[in-house]
């Protein structure tokens, strides 16, 4: 099983976990085991390695007010510079479509429920908001990149 196999099996089987509130649950699969709980997911392979990652719900909307508070946008009192990070793991993408503009360019001003991109997890286009007013000042991933939870996707100035 890929990487990129196994984060998909991980994204579905945390969506079943939120949707019917179940605390724990194991899966070994291609000789593969995966083991999530509730109260930070822990994944555990059959090789032994172990990465923790906070719970974030699978939402079909995310804005940033939703999500936990360590996905929150952050902000840098010294340099006015506020980090908008990936409320989801999945596969980011700057335009609705392939053939369309992006939502946001370096230099764009965007406002409170602005949507900036969208993250795909699960086959569901989970349309990512802006939570604050501010510029773009950098875009930190590349069109159709899988992030993982809490990966910053832009720089924004404080307006």
């Amino acid at each position: 099983m890929g990487l990129k196999e196994l984060r998909r099996e991980i994204a579905g089987l945390a969506k079943i976990m939120n949707a019917h509130d179940i605390a724990e649950i194991e899966v070994t699969t291609d000789g593969v085991s995966v083991k999530l709980k509730r109260a930070g997911m822990l994944v555990r392979t059959q090789q032994g390695r172990e990465v923790v990652q906070p719970e974030a719900p699978l939402q079909e909307k995310t804005t940033f007010a939703e999500a936990t508070p360590q996905a929150r946008a952050e902000v840098t009192a010294r340099d006015n510079h506020i980090t908008i990070p990936a409320p989801m793991v999945g596969t980011f993408y700057r335009a609705p479509a392939p053939d369309a503009e992006p939502y946001v360019e370096i230099g764009d001003v965007v406002s409170p429920g602005q949507v900036v991109c969208i993250i795909e997890a699960m086959k569901i286009m989970n349309e990512i908001q802006a939570e604050v007013r501010g510029r773009v000042v950098e875009i930190l991933v590349e069109n159709a990149e899988p992030v993982e939870y809490g990966q910053p996707l832009f720089v924004l100035e404080a307006l």
